[in-house]
């Protein structure tokens, strides 16, 4: 989109990303929340709407909701009252779904995301706790439509932002930075694949310099980021060309093909009047007291962009080595424990994004799956930053033997193994002394200019002391003896 034809026009692009929370059981019963279960077993009287029955708050989801809320840097309101919001569905049992409409938990705040053009803040509207309804399953009964009611009631937080985004990329960035902190705060595991993250995104466009927003179109129920990234794209540019062809663009929501790249109207988008909210009878207003934010803020882990700046500027990592590292908690966890066992931070970024990550990769394993310890590898770490045993024998030889006997110490296997390599300065000048006599044109060569040979030397070196001589030190005594 770069010729004329849109240079001139500006895309106006709000997201509403609904977040699944990892709680044990439902928002308003004890229903349990595993994914995957046989459709409709974790169902009861509550989440099926029958007459009679009453919900009751699941205090995690309070829990979670501040937790996510002091993340953001958002206002956490004190007094939150629950609302029913009414429509038809046929996978919603209530006919209702219990949410919060005029006092969400959480307002304000923002994201920071990177895009190509820089740091931007995403600032949010609100976020507030509400249930998800069922599922209808269209394509497994060529007549019937089946429902799958083990996803009612199950606890989600709906996170809105402002209308801030102007291109796919940073609806994409924005996305990613989500799940990061749902999964740092341990309140959602942020599965796209298993609808623990869900995306709806509202486009408009409008001639550049005009306040006045466009219509809005929504796209619904976005499963991937990718996903989102493509439909805000092609409904930027199918509503461009639309206005530039005298057409009118109405105010829809559509669903995204993901075969095809392209919308489709689903229906006429209703207004909030139409889901005639009103206060939700059956529970009773929570309050959020300031001690019992304080309470939460205490039990918060470092949050991705907190151990970005410590890497970075504290430790003088790269840009990259702590991207990397933070990109998943798990790893940064890990990170830190060999810190705190007195690892030093480049070497251990090397070891974890080296020969950690390719066994976790080949085994398409999460961190947690693997089998040494922190204090293990800071173990390992310091046997090569002593000078005790080279680098090429701890990742080649003792690592594949802790991965076997993760119990086993570095150093003990090192030592077993008569891996310790001699950094005695006779023992070594008596191996260089025996090479250099081997190859005396080869010594005269050296002194001639031809710096190259010194690699001879130093094969010669490591094999009479059996692969044992500490190269550094035996590189800088080799030096020393041909410069006399």
């Amino acid at each position: 989109m770069s010729d004329s034809n849109y240079d001139n026009w500006e895309a106006v692009i709000g997201l509403e990303v609904h977040t699944q929370l990892s709680t044990n059981s439902k928002a308003y019963s004890s229903d349990a929340t595993e994914y995957g279960a046989s459709p409709n077993t974790q169902v009861s009287p509550i989440s099926l709407g029958h007459p009679g029955t009453l919900p009751v708050a699941n205090t995690a989801v309070i829990e979670y909701a501040v937790r996510l809320g002091i993340a953001c840097g958002c206002d956490i309101r004190e007094w939150n009252e629950y609302a029913r919001k009414n429509y038809f569905y046929a996978d919603l049992p209530k006919g209702y779904q219990i949410t919060q409409d005029k006092t969400p938990i959480c307002t304000g705040g923002a994201v920071r995301i990177e895009t190509s053009g820089g740091v931007k803040h995403i600032n949010l509207t609100r976020i507030h706790m509400e249930e998800d309804s069922g599922k209808s399953i269209h394509d497994l009964d060529p007549f019937h439509s089946l429902i799958d009611l083990n996803r009612a009631g199950v606890p989600l937080l709906e996170i809105v932002s402002e209308p801030e985004f102007r291109n796919g990329d940073e609806a994409y960035a924005y996305l990613s930075e989500i799940r990061k902190l749902v999964r740092y705060l341990d309140i959602s595991d942020g599965n796209m694949e298993e609808g623990s993250l869900r995306c709806d995104v509202n486009v408009s466009v409008r001639p550049k310099g005009q306040k006045e927003f466009g219509t809005k179109v929504e796209v619904k129920n976005l499963n991937s980021f990718r996903n989102v990234q493509k439909a805000i794209d092609f409904e930027i540019k199918r509503q461009i060309d639309a206005i530039n062809a005298g057409e009118t663009i109405y105010q829809e929501t559509k669903t995204f093909d993901a075969s095809t790249g392209t919308t489709a109207v689903l229906r006429t988008k209703e207004d909030a009047h139409d889901y005639r909210y009103f206060t939700e009878p059956d529970l009773q207003p929570v309050v959020v007291t300031e001690e019992y934010i304080n309470k939460v803020k205490s039990t918060l882990p470092p949050l991705p962009y907190e151990l970005y700046l410590k890497y970075t500027k504290e430790l003088g990592l790269s840009d990259y080595d702590a991207r990397v590292l933070t990109e998943d908690k798990g790893i940064a966890m890990y990170f830190e424990e060999c810190l705190s066992a007195k690892a030093k931070a480049k070497a251990a970024a090397n070891w974890i994004q080296g020969p950690i990550k390719a066994w976790l990769n080949d085994r398409a394993e999460p961190i947690e799956a693997f089998p040494i310890s922190a204090a293990t590898i800071a173990e390992l770490i310091e046997l090569v930053e002593e000078g005790k045993v080279s680098n090429t024998v701890a990742n080649q030889k003792i690592f594949p033997l802790l991965l076997e006997n993760p119990e086993a110490s570095p150093a003990g296997i090192a030592t077993e193994n008569d891996w310790i390599q001699e950094s005695d300065e006779g023992a070594l000048q008596e191996h260089i002394n025996a090479a250099l006599a081997m190859y005396p044109d080869k010594v005269e060569e050296y002194k001639n200019g031809k710096k190259g040979v010194i690699g001879l030397f130093m094969g010669e070196v490591m094999k009479r002391s059996q692969g044992k001589a500490d190269p550094k030190v035996a590189n800088q005594m080799l030096r020393q003896t041909l410069e006399k």
